[in-house]
C-alpha cells in the first residue's frame, strides 16, 4: 500500500513540474522529459525520507537525480539541460516551510508572551534553516552534475582561443 502512495506522489511531482514547464513556455517536445524528470526527481525524494534520510538529504539526492537524469535529456531533444531541470525541481521547493518561517517571524515581532518566545524562536530558525539548507541542495544537485559532465571549463575554452590567435 505504502508504495501505491509513493507512485502517486511521483505522479503528482510530474505534474507540477509539467505545470511549471508550461508555466515557463519551454519547447513542446521537452515536455514528457520535464514530466519524466519531475516524477523521478520527486520519487527519488519521497522513497529517500521513507528510508530515513530525511528532507534535506531527500531533496539533494532528487535535484541530484533530475540533474543527471537533464544532460542526456539536452542531447537528445536539442535544448539546454536547464530547459529540463528547472522546471522539474522547482516542485521540490519548500513552500510549507519557508510558510512556517515566515509565520514564526511575525509572532517575534509582535508580542509574544516570554514563556512560548523561546520556543517560537527554536522553531522559527529550525525552519529556516531547513529552507536554506534545502534550497541550497536543490541548486547544488542540479548544478553539480552539468558542471562535472562539462568537456571544456570557461577558463579552458579561453586559454585555446588565446593560443589559436
Amino acid at each position: 500500500m505504502e508504495w501505491i502512495l509513493l507512485l502517486e506522489k511521483s505522479i503528482w511531482f510530474g505534474l507540477a513540474a509539467l505545470g511549471f514547464g508550461v508555466l515557463f513556455s519551454v519547447p513542446t517536445r521537452t515536455m514528457a522529459a520535464i514530466y519524466l524528470m519531475g516524477a523521478a526527481g520527486g520519487l527519488t525524494k519521497v522513497v529517500s525520507m521513507h528510508l530515513g534520510l530525511g528532507i534535506v538529504m531527500g531533496t539533494l539526492a532528487g535535484a541530484a537525480v533530475i540533474g543527471l537524469l537533464s544532460i542526456p535529456a539536452a542531447h537528445k531533444r536539442h535544448a539546454p539541460p536547464p530547459v529540463f531541470a528547472i522546471p522539474a525541481v522547482i516542485p521540490m521547493v519548500p513552500g510549507i516551510l519557508a510558510y512556517r518561517m515566515m509565520l514564526g517571524v511575525i509572532k517575534l515581532a509582535g508580542t509574544v508572551q516570554p514563556d512560548t518566545y523561546t520556543q517560537v524562536l527554536s522553531e522559527t530558525v529550525n525552519n529556516g534553516l531547513k529552507v536554506l539548507f534545502i534550497l541550497m541542495c536543490l541548486a547544488g544537485g542540479v548544478a553539480i552534475p552539468m558542471l562535472i559532465t562539462r568537456k571544456d571549463s570557461a577558463k579552458h575554452i579561453r586559454f585555446h582561443t588565446l593560443i589559436k590567435d
